[in-house]
């Protein structure tokens, strides 16, 4: 990076020191990569799998997940598989009662605008006890949720027919896509209780999405944004 003489003195020591850091960690990182691509192979060859992933999920014959006695509900086992920087939860709104939850429609809709607890209060409240599980063959835990199903948000909204997806973001930026297909499933729903208490801040209050016959990281923590689009939106960075 080249600074001209009159340049150099209108900028102070401390944004020279700034920058001169900022050049040094961009071909420091440059350096990592190309480290890291002297060990790729120059052909595609053969690796082992990963082993135990993805683990089967014990579904009912139609695909849909059985459900649990709410007496087997318990807590939710760790780690928290949170994208924000040291996997620490995001500082948001945790009181359900006061989440403000960003809903574009995007003229597929009757409904747009700003999400409040009081909306979903008006749908029929419904409890379910499903099994959370990632990937891996660890179970996180058996959970009673407590919310609605997204179906009858979706019939609340107004969707015509033809919005056939919605992009959820959560607080720390994670995003999906899923298929009003699969939302308008009488198992999905967007909940606010777990075992019959607040969902905890770790665990993705205030609003979270459950899909139980899907692996855990498609059940979203902590929404923020819900976009609905025909065919899905362009996809945003993930935050680094």
């Amino acid at each position: 990076m080249k600074i001209s003489r009159r340049k150099a003195l209108s900028i102070s020591g401390t944004t020279l020191a700034g920058l001169s850091l900022g050049v040094l960690k961009h071909f420091s990182d440059k350096i990592v990569y190309a480290a890291e691509q002297e060990d790729w192979p120059v052909n595609l060859v053969e690796r082992p799998l990963r082993t135990g992933f993805p683990a089967p999920l014990p579904l009912n014959p139609d695909g849909s997940a059985p459900e649990h006695p709410e007496s087997a509900a318990g807590p939710i086992s760790e780690p928290l598989m949170w994208r924000s920087q040291g996997r620490q939860t995001p500082e948001i709104e945790y009181d359900y009662r006061r989440m403000e939850i960003r809903v574009d429609t995007r003229g597929l809709a009757n409904l747009t605008g700003t999400l409040r607890y009081s909306d979903l209060e008006q749908l029929p409240i419904r409890s379910h006890t499903f099994l959370l599980q990632c990937g891996a063959p660890n179970p996180r835990g058996i959970v009673k949720w407590t919310g609605v199903r997204f179906s009858d948000f979706a019939d609340m909204l107004g969707l015509i027919p033809e919005a056939h997806y919605c992009r959820f973001v959560a607080s720390d930026q994670f995003y999906m896509d899923e298929s009003l297909e699969t939302l308008r499933h009488p198992q999905v729903m967007l909940v606010w209780l777990m075992n019959d208490e607040p969902i905890p801040p770790q665990h993705g209050a205030p609003l979270r999405l459950i899909i139980p016959f899907r692996y855990g990281n498609r059940s979203i923590k902590a929404i923020t944004e819900m976009t609905f689009a025909t065919p899905g939106p362009r996809m945003p960075p993930l935050p680094a």
